[in-house]
């Protein structure tokens, strides 16, 4: 079976905060070794300086290919291969469609980066780490690898101004099942996990009193959830060979209100 264990090799995009932090976290704390890929900006090489010599970190955008080409070459120079690709990066703006106050439409430019980022760039990870999963021996099932992406609910429940981030987190689960289908024969599973409200950078920019109201939205367990949660899912699916092409809700049971 293909258990996180000792020598297994996984990249984490937006590994240096959040979700993708705690993913890299529990990949090292549970014998495996990681490459967080994230902006020169994050905070990658102290996380990684942290987590010893079992975490390196590529400094790279995800929408640029040769940043992302040299991160995979990283964990293969570095770790011998790789295994397990991770998608968290991602951005969100919030604004409406049309603000009909100040007679001003969304801005193309913002909706356009929030696609890019999140959608192309899941995609340009999910491309080159395929690649580079394709080249491993295979296990016994005939499995070479796994990737898991981060859309959110806001996918389903897109609530007002999310028009720019539910499209882009639309377009992450719409590609799951086709990049499913189109990595089977090599044995590369490709997953979706769909998180609620997590405690992360995203969401700590929020107003104290607005984060207090969103937990109370959750059913249960009435709280933000926590990013060790986030990472322990990603174990679970790593971990069980039959979970392939879907798509995972993480979220107390929440469906956002309008």
């Amino acid at each position: 079976s293909f258990n996180i264990k000792y020598g297994m090799v996984g990249l984490v995009t937006g590994g240096a905060s959040g979700l993708g932090r705690a993913t890299v976290e529990r990949l090292v704390q549970s014998g495996a070794s990681a490459v967080i890929v994230d902006l020169p900006s994050s905070d990658g090489q102290a996380v990684a300086a942290s987590l010893g010599n079992r975490c390196a970190f590529a400094p790279a955008d995800v929408t640029s290919e040769a940043e992302v080409r040299s991160a995979v070459s990283l964990a293969k120079e570095k770790f011998g291969k790789l295994d397990l690709a991770v998608n968290c990066a991602g951005i969100a703006v919030a604004v409406k469609t049309y603000n009909f106050k100040k007679d001003l439409p969304h801005s193309l430019e913002d909706f356009q980066r929030v696609i890019n980022v999140n959608i192309a760039g899941s995609f340009n990870v999910i491309r080159l780490a395929a690649g580079e999963m394709g080249k491993n021996e295979p296990d016994p099932d005939g499995h070479r690898g796994c990737i898991i992406n981060t859309a959110s609910v806001a996918a389903f429940d897109g609530q007002v101004g999310q028009a720019a981030y539910s499209a882009s987190k639309g377009g992450i689960v719409g590609m799951t099942l086709p990049i499913a289908r189109d990595l089977a024969p090599m044995g590369i599973r490709v997953i979706t996990i769909a998180p609620g409200l997590f405690s992360t950078p995203l969401l700590a920019s929020l107003p104290e009193k607005v984060r207090s109201f969103l937990a109370r939205q959750v059913p249960f367990p009435s709280r933000l959830g926590d990013p060790a949660e986030f990472a322990h899912l990603v174990t679970c699916l790593v971990e069980n060979p039959m979970i392939n092409g879907e798509v995972i809700r993480l979220d107390g049971a929440i469906r956002m209100q309008p």
